[in-house]
C-alpha cells in the first residue's frame, strides 16, 4: 500500500516569487558570510525589501546607560510632545549577530504612526564580538532605563510594551520575565514578540519542515548560535522552559512557513495554561522575516496591520496613553 503523499504548504503567490527571487540569488548565503558581510546584506536587504520609514514628529537617537557601556537607541513617536502613557521597548532580529536600528527603522517607524506611543529601538550588543547573554543585559538596561522615564525621552512613561522580531522577540519575552521577577519603575503591561524564538531543547516539526529554501535556514541557525554561544537549556535563551504564571499579557505573531513557528505555538499556549491573556495570529503562507519585507511581499503590509491592531487593542486594555 502507498503511502500518501503530504499536501505541499500553502504559499502566497508574492511570497513564492520573493521566494524564487532569494533562492536564486548569486553569492555567498548567510552562513557563509563573517558577521560583518552578513550585517552589511541585512542592511541591503531592508533597503530594497521594506517601505521608506517615511516622516515622523520625532525620530532622535538617544544614549541608554548599559551594564558594558553606553547602548545606542532611537526614539520614533508621531507626536512633538505626549501627555504621561505607556513606551514601547523594540529589540531588533537578526539571530543575535545581525541587524540593527537602521535595518528595522521602517518598522519601528510604522508602529510608532500606528500604535501612537513612543518607540524607542534599541541597539543591543551583537555577538560573536559580545556573546550571550550581553544582548539580554543589554536589552534588560534599556528596558529599565526607558521605565525611568529620563529627561532624554522627554516623555512620561507609565508602563511597557516590550516587542522585538525573531531573536528580538526572543529577548522581549526574557526581559519581560526579568521585569515580572524584580519589577521596573513602571510595570510591563503587554509582552509582543513576533516570530519569537523559545525553545532550543526540542525539535518542532515546523522545523524540519521550512529550514530549507523558505529564508530562514538549518545552517543559518546554526551559524547563529554557533556566534551567539549560549547553553540550550537556558532560561534566558530558552524562555518557554521557566516559569510563565505572572507573565505580561501577550500579542503573539508567527508565519506559518517558518521554522520557528511552532516555537511561538508553543510559548503562545503555554502563556494560557499559565493563566496569561494571550492573542495568537498567525501569518498563513507567509515567512519568517514578513515584517521587514513588506516592499517585497506586500500581503505583509495586512500581517503587520493585524498585528498591530490587536497590539493597540491590548495596549487599551492593559494601561491606555492618555490622549495627547
Amino acid at each position: 500500500m502507498t503511502e500518501p503523499t503530504a499536501e505541499p504548504p500553502f504559499v502566497r503567490p508574492d511570497v513564492a516569487a520573493f521566494l524564487g527571487y532569494l533562492n536564486n540569488l548569486p553569492g555567498p548565503r548567510t552562513y557563509q558570510m563573517t558577521p560583518e558581510e552578513a550585517r552589511a546584506a541585512m542592511r541591503g536587504m531592508c533597503d530594497v525589501a521594506d517601505p521608506p520609514r517615511g516622516t515622523l514628529a520625532v525620530m532622535r537617537d538617544v544614549t541608554i546607560p548599559g551594564p558594558a557601556g553606553p547602548i545606542a537607541g532611537r526614539l520614533f513617536d508621531a507626536r512633538e510632545t505626549r501627555e504621561p502613557g505607556p513606551a514601547l521597548v523594540f529589540f531588533h532580529g537578526g539571530g543575535w549577530v545581525v541587524g540593527d536600528v537602521d535595518s528595522h527603522a521602517s518598522f519601528t517607524a510604522e508602529m510608532a504612526r500606528q500604535l501612537d506611543v513612543p518607540v524607542v529601538s534599541v541597539d543591543y550588543r551583537l555577538a560573536p564580538e559580545a556573546p550571550f547573554p550581553a544582548a539580554v543585559e543589554d536589552s534588560e538596561a534599556a528596558a529599565r532605563w526607558v521605565a525611568d522615564s529620563p529627561t532624554e525621552l522627554g516623555r512620561t512613561v507609565t508602563g511597557l510594551v516590550l516587542s522585538g522580531d525573531s531573536a528580538g522577540g526572543n529577548l522581549s519575552i526574557v526581559v519581560a520575565a526579568a521585569l515580572r521577577d524584580a519589577p521596573a519603575r513602571v510595570p510591563v503591561i503587554v509582552q509582543a514578540p513576533i516570530y519569537p524564538a523559545t525553545d532550543a531543547t526540542r525539535d518542532y516539526p515546523s522545523f524540519a519542515a521550512f529550514c530549507d529554501g523558505y529564508l530562514l535556514t538549518r545552517e543559518t541557525m546554526a551559524w547563529f548560535g554557533g556566534h551567539y554561544r549560549p547553553a540550550a537549556d537556558d532560561v534566558r535563551f530558552s524562555p518557554l522552559l521557566g516559569d510563565l504564571t505572572g507573565m505580561p499579557p501577550a500579542v503573539i505573531v508567527t508565519a506559518g512557513l517558518d521554522p520557528l513557528r511552532d516555537q511561538g505555538r508553543a510559548y503562545a499556549a503555554a502563556l494560557a495554561l499559565a493563566g496569561v491573556p494571550v492573542t495568537y495570529q498567525e501569518a498563513a503562507g507567509n515567512i519568517h522575516g514578513f515584517v521587514t519585507l513588506r516592499r517585497a511581499i506586500p500581503s505583509s503590509q495586512h500581517d503587520v496591520a493585524m498585528y498591530l491592531g490587536a497590539l493597540r487593542a491590548a495596549i487599551d486594555a492593559n494601561g491606555a496613553a492618555q490622549p495627547g
